[in-house]
């Protein structure tokens, strides 16, 4: 299962800088709470680009086989959340990543580095 949730990570991670996502962090939370195994935060520029950053993710995801089993947000675009179970990623509108700050509210959770193509094998 870890090796799964390490390439849905990679995955979103590839997903979101294609489409130019600000600051993405990952966050190992495994240590921290059963509720998932990483934490995916990035924010946009605008409502379309959240918009676009969300669809660009799940696109992505879908196509390596995994479905959302939540989403919450889409049509304000301030907060998007995509529960993937093991994997949970948070796109935002600027101004309310900084409000919500969920690195701090999760700072017992480890920031990884991620390299893309270290987990695909390639």
């Amino acid at each position: 299962m870890a090796n799964d949730a390490l390439k849905m990570v990679e995955i979103v991670h590839k997903a979101l800088d294609d489409k130019q996502a600000v600051d993405i962090k990952i966050l190992d939370i495994r240590d921290v709470t059963v509720m998932a195994d990483y934490f995916i935060i990035a924010h946009g520029n605008n409502p379309n680009h959240v918009k676009s950053l969300i669809d660009n993710t799940e696109e992505q995801l879908e196509k390596a086989g995994y479905v959302a089993k939540h989403v919450e947000g889409y049509n304000t675009a301030t907060w998007i959340l995509l529960d993937y179970n093991d994997v949970i990623i948070h796109i935002f509108g600027k101004d309310d990543r900084l409000f919500y700050d969920l690195e701090r509210i999760w700072s017992d959770g480890k920031q990884i580095s991620f390299e893309p193509n270290t987990t695909s094998g390639q």
